[in-house]
């Protein structure tokens, strides 16, 4: 049974991040009915600043009531959560195998897959494909300071062939696993695993390529840069197809029949989403009144559900207890912007922390435990 007061849900990304439309499509396979907030591709970004509190400077963000989710990972566990299958929403996890045969609960494999296989080493190879011309902007800056290192666009473009080699390795691992697809996008025999309909397995390697294609011909990168530079860059009308000597339907027939695939599966999907595209909207539209009227949902909710409970034995050691003053970093880049606060909730895979800058709405923040890092703080250590 559906629930009659669902909490509103608020996804802050920009049109050009690959993982904010990751969520996009999570939101909509789920059918789930969402707004979306634009923020600029660098910092500032004072309207998660200022409405939040909120410090850490990755996209995307999404808001499910007062409760904020930062990370991809832990933002669709939140919606499988918060919108389950019991309630008429649709899910990232459909039953693997066919009706009364074997049943493989491949959630943590497939969650895997998103995080450590596309989320990282395939991200950091289509990442190599963005045009020398993004990185001549403030993008270049702005993300030189992410790093910690300075960018230079001429050595960049200069490894693009070596990153369409390694984009092309990805292709042949995954190239097997797609033998004998067909392109109706119904049935098992359509999606990454055979199942009735496309999981998460599906989505996270969708939403990569086909960021890593676009970003590589230049398209979407006037949005990336705040238009330091134009989508007619790199592979735009008129110039050679950069990705298509790697993938192309003679070279991985599988993939590319199972990529047309999802692409038609989504496009007969219902759209919910609703744009707040402008300031003078953002100011109109009462999503922050909708979110400061939804309860916050009771502690014993608080945290997504794991098969083992919180290690309290192991959080106590590392003095992580509740009312602890804490920060949490991801563990590879953005670690100089750390969110502090008081830690409220404590699982075996997520943390949630009361922000210590108090913005206009009183919110729980929720971090992944893998890729970040949580540790005590006092007054002088950061």
């Amino acid at each position: 049974m559906a629930n009659p007061n669902p909490p509103p849900v608020i996804l802050f990304g920009y049109d050009s991040s690959p993982f904010t439309n990751k969520v996009r499509l999570t939101l909509r396979i789920k059918g789930v009915p969402f707004s979306y907030m634009p923020v600029p591709s660098m910092m500032p970004r004072p309207i998660l600043r200022q409405t939040f509190g909120l410090t850490y400077r990755k996209i995307p963000v999404l808001a499910i009531g007062r409760d904020i989710y930062c990370d991809t990972s832990l933002i669709i566990e939140a919606l499988e959560y918060n919108f389950p299958v019991e309630e008429g929403y649709g899910s990232v996890y459909p039953r693997y195998g066919k009706e009364g045969g074997f049943d493989w609960n491949y959630r943590g494999f497939v969650r895997g897959f998103a995080s450590f296989w596309v989320d990282r080493p395939l991200f950091r190879t289509t990442t190599g494909l963005i045009p020398s011309s993004v990185w001549r902007t403030s993008f270049g800056t702005d993300r030189a300071q992410l790093i910690g290192h300075p960018l230079s666009p001429e050595k960049l473009a200069s490894k693009i062939p070596q990153n369409l080699s390694s984009l092309d390795t990805h292709l042949s691992l995954l190239e097997p696993m797609f033998a004998g697809r067909n392109s109706g996008g119904k049935g098992m025999n359509t999606w990454l695993l055979p199942t009735p309909t496309p999981s998460l397995a599906d989505i996270s390697l969708y939403y990569q390529l086909r960021w890593g294609i676009d970003i590589a011909n230049g398209r979407g990168i006037y949005n990336l840069t705040a238009g330091g530079t134009g989508d007619e860059g790199q592979g735009g009308k008129g110039k050679v197809d950069i990705t298509a000597s790697v993938f192309n339907a003679q070279r991985y027939p599988g993939i590319w029949t199972w990529f047309q695939a999802f692409e038609s599966y989504v496009e007969g999907l219902s759209d919910l989403e609703t744009a707040i595209t402008t300031d003078s909207a953002a100011k109109s539209h009462p999503w922050k009144d909708n979110l400061k009227s939804y309860p916050l949902p009771p502690e014993h909710a608080m945290l997504v559900p794991t098969p083992a409970g919180p290690n309290e034995q192991l959080d106590s050691q590392r003095g992580l207890e509740r009312g602890t003053r804490v920060s949490v970093a991801p563990d590879d880049t953005g670690r100089a912007d750390p969110t502090v606060g008081v830690l409220v909730g404590s699982g075996v895979e997520e943390v949630v922390v009361l922000p210590e800058e108090k913005g206009e709405l009183e919110c729980r923040v929720h971090f992944p435990r893998v890729g970040f890092v949580v540790k005590t703080v006092d007054r002088g250590n950061l």
